[in-house]
């Protein structure tokens, strides 16, 4: 039954913690899986995307015990799975387990819901049948079905377009190499995994050039994930655009490799302090206060784009409301996402009274014109447009939308969490 939930006007205020960051949590599901002994992870994400993850440890032989203080992960011992591993609506724990299990002589069938279905898969195959594993795929996408080998030799290898999942899952499938692995071709994509296997005991370096993995043991750990950027920045954005807001986020993953949110947002004119930073468990953390001020227009393209890709959304919300034409570029990659995110948010803004052009890989966004729609908005089953209408209501709304249910994928709890921070 569709969700119907409706997003209304107000400042943002008061202290929030969102939840803990989704692309940590499915790696460190993963590693924890895959290291002999017992691992314990504190604040991990517990959005449906996150639970596939967790589903799909178990069915290839991990022991989970989920409490809500910790999830304890006893691993090392994984097996060929008897039934499908199910992804759901998660590109990360098909693309990442992909490489797992490619890695470690593993056979599976992955497959996915109808949104999965459609994204590509070859960008993952075509390195993994490099390192000796046969992959096939449904005309480029899932069902798909991994036979890995055991102990993969070491070697070189080059990424076709800067993708952190398809570093991770060559990392992944490097775990057993008796050697030296190298990976050439990152562009400062978000570094996740490189930081989780060094805490798991493994050595990995970056030179700004080539990744190289160091053969070695995984060793089981303690893990204490950080609250996700991502989700707060549907909350950053809901504030920095409505008067009277000043909001301060606690515990927020700030790891440079995805902090082109931040930037966007200030080169817009935000007022965003990062306060009391520190470490926690090898990733940087801040509290994030940000405040009301008027936001001008920007061009958002190169490299910003790869540090806010799962932001531009959100991003094109706050062009809607800001003085002048916003251009988006380079972002072509998100018409492979759970919608086309591209075209789904334009529709959104439109609808809204925007002027939107739409190019193959980007937007131009006339800020300032921003009212309340006719009708109800669509989410298009996308939990990041779901969420950025919930911004983009705040100086305008309401907005009612069709389907909020789509929002568990990453943010189980957002919807009265947002409410709350709105009457505080």
């Amino acid at each position: 039954m569709a969700e119907r939930v409706t997003f209304e006007r107000g400042a943002l205020r008061g202290d929030v913690r969102v939840v803990g960051d989704k692309s940590i949590s499915h790696r460190a599901l993963m590693l924890a899986a895959a290291t002999p002994g017992r691992s314990v992870l504190h604040g991990l994400n517990r959005g449906d995307d996150v639970l596939a993850t967790r589903d799909a440890i178990v069915a290839l032989g991990a022991h989970v015990d989920d409490h809500d203080a910790a999830v304890v992960v006893e691993g090392g011992s994984l097996a060929s799975p008897a039934q499908t591993l199910d992804a759901r609506n998660s590109g990360t724990t098909a693309r990442l387990l992909m490489g797992l299990c490619a890695g470690r002589g593993l056979s599976a069938r992955f497959d996915g819901d109808a949104s999965l279905r459609r994204r590509p898969m070859e960008r993952i195959a075509r390195p993994l049948r490099a390192l000796g594993a046969e992959v096939r795929t449904h005309a480029g996408r899932l069902p798909a079905h991994v036979r890995g080998i055991a102990a993969p030799p070491a070697g070189d290898y080059a990424l076709e377009i800067a993708s952190a999942q398809v570093k991770s899952a060559i990392l992944f499938a490097n775990l057993d190499a008796g050697a030296a692995v190298r990976i050439a071709g990152d562009s400062f994509t978000r570094d996740h995994t490189e930081r989780l296997l060094r805490r798991f005991g493994r050595s990995v370096h970056f030179d700004g050039r080539t990744i190289e993995l160091e053969p070695g043991r995984l060793v089981a750990t303690q893990l204490r994930i950080p609250t996700d950027l991502s989700g707060a920045a549907f909350f950053l954005a809901g504030a920095a655009l409505v008067p009277d807001s000043d909001l301060r986020l606690r515990d927020v993953g700030i790891n440079p490799t995805r902090t082109g949110v931040i930037d966007a947002l200030r080169a817009m004119g935000a007022h965003i302090e990062i306060e009391h930073e520190r470490d926690l468990d090898g990733e940087p953390i801040a509290d994030l206060r940000v405040c009301y001020r008027p936001l001008h227009a920007t061009t958002l393209a190169g490299e910003l784009i790869v540090r806010a890709i799962d932001e531009i959304a959100i991003l094109a919300v706050v062009a809607a409301h800001a003085r002048g034409v916003t251009h988006i570029r380079d972002a072509g990659d998100l018409r492979g996402k759970e919608s086309d995110r591209l075209t789904a948010i334009a529709q959104t803004l439109r609808a809204c009274g925007v002027r939107v052009d739409e190019f193959p890989d980007g937007l131009d966004i006339e800020g300032g014109r921003a009212r309340v729609p006719r009708g109800t908005l669509r989410t298009y089953d996308d939990h990041r447009i779901a969420m950025a209408i919930a911004a983009l209501a705040a100086p305008t709304g309401p907005h009612a939308v069709d389907d909020a249910g789509c929002i568990a994928v990453s943010f189980p709890g957002f919807v009265p969490l947002w409410r709350g921070a709105q009457t505080s």
